[in-house]
């Protein structure tokens, strides 16, 4: 006669049963800038991933999201408490390149794929044994100096004032925008720093003025990059102002008011979707996430942002099916088989552009990522 089994074995049937259902699971850990001086970029990121598919393969998705506060500091810790006790099998972050680079070596020693909402191409290159676990989907800095670059020229501008955060955002866009003037034949004449939650520049301004330049670039992203734009208008600075794509968001429209009215600046062709004309190749997908964006937000919610995120879960939901034929999530083999995955993505359509990864390319955007916007009268206008 069979003996009938005790509550002792009843519960470890009942654990491996748990066991493997979470087994089965796609575990995603999400590290994001939703509070401190990046939270303007930060909080369409977070809103984004609550957007993000719950089944992909068949297989149910778990999405574990911290805020980082912006802190580079909490940024690692965050991933490594993903990593470590969520043992996730991708993640998602973070939304600044400090924090995204200080990221890598965490996921790299646990081999486990990475795609970060950062703009610096620091983060993807030059490829090696780390950065082999790292993709990104913001352009590059150098695609957006160069679509600068060419609006100077064609402009007139023949001189060229720059102040950007003293960080690494700062630093790789000044790298690669004197690479990118140098190519117009374009000269820097002045360049200056400040900190992200500084309150005045008012000293880095006025030597910035002093040399005359034709145009000035303000390299910062989100709401302090209002800050020397704002001084500039009040010392009376008359030449071409220029952003980066890091403030293409409503809230640096709504602090930055009429101060920031006339600026030009590259940005992907998400932020004007619906001016883009028929034949442009990413205005139908870019069009996608701002339905399923304002849906959620309302009419005017979307920002670059968001996008990027939402490109990170494109990438993941093309890559996951094909590495769930080699391998069950919560695995070594399935972390691997799905960062191989993410390499071999081909065309693409996201929201900023169209994705094609290889071992060399870890971001895999063209020109057709680009666009050149114009801020008027308070929105921003596709400017051809």
């Amino acid at each position: 006669m069979k003996k009938n089994p005790t509550p002792r074995t009843l519960l470890a049937l009942a654990a491996a049963l748990l066991s493997t259902a979470a087994l089965a699971d796609i575990n995603v850990g999400v590290t994001v800038s939703a509070t401190g001086p990046a939270a303007s970029l930060g909080i369409p990121e977070k809103n984004t991933i609550a957007l993000m598919p719950k089944t992909i393969g068949g297989e149910k998705v778990n999405y574990i999201v911290l805020d980082d506060a912006s802190d580079t500091t909490t940024a690692v810790a965050n991933t490594r408490k993903l990593l470590t006790e969520h043992k996730v099998d991708i993640v998602i972050g973070s939304t600044t390149t400090p924090n995204s680079l200080a990221m890598i070596d965490a996921v790299a020693e646990a081999q486990t794929p990475m795609i970060s909402m950062a703009a610096s191409a620091r983060i993807v290159e030059p490829q090696d044994a780390k950065k082999r676990w790292v993709f990104k989907t913001p352009q590059n800095d150098i695609q957006m100096s160069l679509a600068i670059a060419e609006h100077m020229a064609a402009a007139g501008v023949r001189t060229v004032g720059f102040i950007g955060f003293a960080d690494a955002y700062g630093e790789g866009w000044f790298q690669e925008f004197t690479k990118a003037v140098e190519l117009k034949k374009l000269r820097v004449v002045a360049s200056e720093r400040y900190a992200r939650n500084d309150t005045s520049v008012t000293g880095q301004i006025l030597k910035l003025m002093s040399a005359q330049p034709d145009a000035i670039l303000v390299a910062g992203s989100g709401t302090p990059a209002v800050l020397p734009q704002r001084t500039l208008k009040e010392r009376g600075y008359a030449g071409k102002l220029y952003q980066t794509h890091g403030v293409a968001n409503a809230d640096f429209l709504r602090v930055g008011g009429k101060d920031v009215e006339g600026t030009f600046l590259p940005a992907g062709p998400v932020l004007v979707a619906d001016q883009l004309p028929a034949s442009h190749p990413v205005r139908k997908s870019a069009l996608a996430y701002v339905a399923a964006y304002e849906a959620a937000h309302g009419k005017g919610s979307v920002s670059t942002f968001g996008g990027h995120a939402w490109d990170a879960g494109l990438l993941m939901s093309a890559a996951a099916p094909v590495a769930l034929k080699k391998a069950k999530p919560g695995t070594p083999e399935f972390r691997a088989a799905l960062r191989d995955a993410i390499e071999q993505v081909r065309e693409l359509p996201g929201a900023h552009g169209i994705f094609s990864l290889s071992a060399a390319d870890h971001l895999g955007l063209d020109q057709r990522a680009r666009v050149m916007v114009k801020i008027d009268k308070g929105t921003w206008k596709y400017a051809p």
